[in-house]
């Protein structure tokens, strides 16, 4: 039996309500760039893309990329597309925060440009930071112990949930 802490629906909100917030956070802007992390980020990056497009429509143009990385012991960092990411917004998209490890390393590869601002967004931010980052958007803020983990279950192309064990 798995202790979900988001169901499908409620996870659907979440994402829809962030890009509410994105949306107001970047009013103006006329393209965003959201870099997905390899599986469970991407799919929540496709997700975020699909409601920045029903709510704006043509207003924004939205770019889809996917950072690759090993997120236990992070090291070289490859993008799926090399894009100009100077004087761009890029934000940063993965399933669950817990020391900021991931997310840093995530942002290597954009340092080399000059963006005007690099954000991040996790479906579940978890309140053990190692590392001085601090997601910008998150779903759900949540305590848990360092023995606990999260989970976010995604099939296909949508988010169905997310358990902790």
């Amino acid at each position: 039996m798995k202790n979900y802490i988001l169901t499908q629906p409620v996870a659907e909100k979440k994402l829809r309500r962030m890009a509410y917030e994105i949306l107001e956070n970047n009013a103006g802007e006329q393209q965003l760039i959201l870099a997905g992390i390899k599986e469970n980020g991407s799919v929540i990056a496709r997700n975020i893309q699909r409601h920045l497009q029903d709510i704006a429509g043509d207003r924004l143009e939205t770019r889809l990329i996917e950072i690759s990385l090993d997120k236990r012991r992070p090291g070289p960092v490859t993008l799926s597309e090399a894009l100009p990411f100077d004087d761009q917004v890029i934000i940063i998209i993965d399933d669950v925060a817990m020391s900021g490890k991931t997310l840093l390393y995530a942002m290597k590869p954009f340092l080399d440009s000059h963006p005007r601002r690099i954000e991040s967004l996790v479906l579940v931010e978890r309140s053990h930071k190692a590392f001085p980052v601090q997601p910008d958007y998150k779903g759900l803020s949540l305590s848990t112990t360092l023995q606990e983990h999260i989970y976010v279950e995604v099939g296909g192309e949508e988010v169905r949930g997310a358990y902790l064990e």
